[in-house]
C-alpha cells in the first residue's frame, strides 16, 4: 500500500506527470496500472490516498474523452418526441463494482450503445461501503480500461427522505438528504433521483393532499440541487409518486403530484424533472417465498404505457421509469421498450448471480456474518431463507475487501455470466445502436477538479433510505 502521495508519483513515473495537472506519457502502460490503482482506491488506509487517486483517475478520465454527464438533454428530446422506442438501464452496482463496470462497458462498445446509467441508492452507499467518490472512480477506472469513450451517466438512485425521521425532525432530515446530495453532485452524479414517495399519505381525503409532502420536499431538493450543479451542468432530475411495493400508480396520482411540483418550482424560473417513477406491481429485490425463491410477478404494463404517454404528452418528460425489476421472467423485458417506458432500474439479480458463483466457504461466512449482525432485521414469520435473501446484501461492505480479493478465475467466471446477462438486457430493451444519439444530444463537459476539491469534499455517515 502506498503511504504518500509522492509514492503513489513516483509508482506513475515515465507514465503519467503529475503536478497540479496530470499528464499522460504512456498510455499502453496507464493500462496495466489501473488495477492496482482502483485497488489502492478502495482498500488503501489513508483516505488522503484513496482520494488523490481519485483525482487522478477524473483528470485522466476528462484527457481520454471520458466525461461524467447529465442525461437530461437527452430526455427531453425524447420528452418532446424527437425519438422513442428503447428503455435506458440504469445499473446499480453492488459489488464488484469495477470488475462488473468493465463488462458493462464492453457489452455497450460491442453493440455501439451509450444510453445507459450506472447508479446507486443512497442505501447502498451504506450497507456497500462505497461513497460516491469511491463509486465513480471505479466507474471511470473500468471505461479507461476498457477504451470506452463518451458521455458516462452516473445516477443518485433513490436519494430519499425517511418519513420517520421527516415527520419528527423534517429540517434535520432535509438537511442530511441535501449533504449526501452536495457529495454525490461533486463526485460527477449529475443524475439525481429525489425519493420522497416515502411522504405520501393514503389516508389523506384528496389526491392533492396525499402528495403533498412527496412534491413539497421534491421541490425544495429539486431548488437546493439547482443552487449547487457545477457551472454548465444541468442535472438530470427524477421524482417518484409511488414508493414501490405498495399501492399502483394511477394517471390522477401523477396528475397530483406534478401539478404541485411545478406550482411549487414556478416562481424560481428553474428546470425541472426529466423523469417520474411510478408503482406498477414490483418490490425490491421481489417477493422471496418461504424455500428462499422468488414469487412470479403480475406487473402492470398498461398502467406503465398510460403513464409514460401522459408524462410525455402534458408535461414533456421522458417517460415513466420502472423499478425493482431485475428479478422479473426474462421474457418480460422486452415489452418495457414496446410500452415506451423511459428508464429501468436493476440491481438484485446482479448481486444474486454473484451470491451463486463465489466458493461456499465466503458465502457460509457472509451468512453467518448476517445471522450474528442483523439478527434485528429478522422478520416474525420469515422463514431462515427468507431472511438471508432479503438481508445479504448488508454483508457486501464488510465483505467488500474479500470479494475483491477472489481468484481471478472465479471473479472471470462471475463476470462472464454478467455480461452475459447485461447483452441479453441490452438487446431486450433496444438500446443498441444508441450511440449516435446520445452524441447529438449530450455535449461533453470537462468538470475540472484540483487536488484541494478533492480533499474538502466530505463524506457522510451511516445512511438509512430505500432498500
Amino acid at each position: 500500500m502506498f503511504s504518500s502521495k509522492e509514492e503513489v508519483i513516483k509508482d506513475l513515473e515515465g507514465i503519467l506527470k503529475v503536478n497540479g495537472d496530470v499528464e499522460i506519457l504512456d498510455k499502453e502502460n496507464l493500462k496495466t496500472k489501473i488495477d492496482d490503482l482502483v485497488y489502492q482506491s478502495l482498500f488503501n488506509p489513508d483516505i488522503y490516498i484513496r482520494k488523490f487517486i481519485y483525482w487522478i483517475m477524473w483528470s485522466i478520465s476528462l484527457k481520454e474523452g471520458i466525461y461524467p454527464s447529465s442525461i437530461l438533454e437527452l430526455y427531453k428530446a425524447r420528452g418532446r418526441g424527437d425519438f422513442g422506442g428503447f428503455t435506458v438501464p440504469a445499473i446499480n452496482l453492488r459489488m464488484l463494482t469495477y470488475h462488473l463496470a468493465r463488462r458493462i462497458f464492453k457489452v455497450a462498445k460491442k453493440l455501439n450503445c451509450a444510453a445507459f446509467i450506472f447508479e446507486i441508492a443512497k442505501s447502498e452507499i451504506g450497507y456497500t461501503s462505497q461513497r460516491p467518490w469511491e463509486y465513480t472512480t471505479s466507474i471511470l477506472a473500468a471505461a479507461l480500461k476498457e477504451d470506452y469513450k463518451g458521455p458516462v451517466f452516473i445516477q443518485g438512485d433513490h436519494f430519499q427522505i425517511k418519513r420517520k425521521n421527516y415527520f419528527s425532525n423534517p429540517e434535520e432530515e432535509i438537511h442530511q438528504l441535501k449533504k449526501l446530495i452536495k457529495e454525490a453532485i461533486n463526485a460527477g452524479f449529475f443524475n439525481i433521483d429525489i425519493d420522497t414517495s416515502t411522504l405520501v399519505d393514503l389516508e389523506k381525503p384528496t389526491l392533492e393532499e396525499q402528495q403533498f409532502h412527496n412534491y413539497y420536499v421534491s421541490a425544495l431538493i429539486a431548488r437546493y440541487i439547482r443552487e449547487i450543479q457545477p457551472q454548465g451542468v444541468e442535472v438530470s432530475l427524477g421524482g417518484e409518486i409511488g414508493e414501490i411495493g405498495e399501492k399502483n400508480s394511477t394517471p390522477q396520482d401523477l396528475h397530483a403530484y406534478m401539478r404541485g411540483f411545478l406550482k411549487e418550482i414556478s416562481p424560481h424560473n428553474i428546470e425541472g424533472l426529466s423523469k417520474i417513477a411510478v408503482q406498477t406491481g414490483t418490490s425490491h429485490g421481489g417477493v422471496v417465498l418461504p424455500d428462499g425463491s422468488i414469487a412470479s410477478v403480475k406487473l402492470d404494463f398498461d398502467t406503465l404505457r398510460e403513464l409514460s404517454y401522459i408524462a410525455r404528452k402534458d408535461y414533456g418528460l421522458a417517460g415513466a421509469v420502472q423499478h425493482g425489476a431485475s428479478t422479473l421472467p426474462k421474457e418480460m423485458f422486452h415489452k418495457f421498450p414496446e410500452v415506451e417506458t423511459a428508464e429501468i432500474h436493476l440491481a438484485t439479480q446482479f448481486q444474486n448471480i454473484v451470491y451463486e458463483n463465489i466458493p461456499q466457504d465466503l458465502r457460509e461466512k457472509m451468512y453467518d456474518w448476517i445471522k450474528k449482525e442483523c439478527k434485528g432485521d429478522y422478520k416474525e414469520g420469515q422463514t431462515e431463507e427468507q431472511f438471508i435473501y432479503k438481508t445479504r446484501k448488508k454483508a457486501l461492505g464488510p465483505f467488500k475487501k474479500q470479494l475483491f480479493d477472489l481468484p481471478s478465475s472465479i471473479l472471470e467466471d462471475i463476470g462472464d455470466k454478467l455480461e452475459n446477462l447485461f447483452e441479453f438486457l441490452f438487446r431486450q430493451l433496444n438500446v443498441e445502436n444508441t450511440r449516435p444519439l446520445v452524441e447529438k444530444y449530450i455535449k461533453p463537459q470537462e468538470i475540472r477538479k484540483t487536488v484541494d476539491d478533492i480533499i474538502v469534499e466530505g463524506d457522510l455517515g451511516k445512511l438509512e433510505g430505500a432498500d
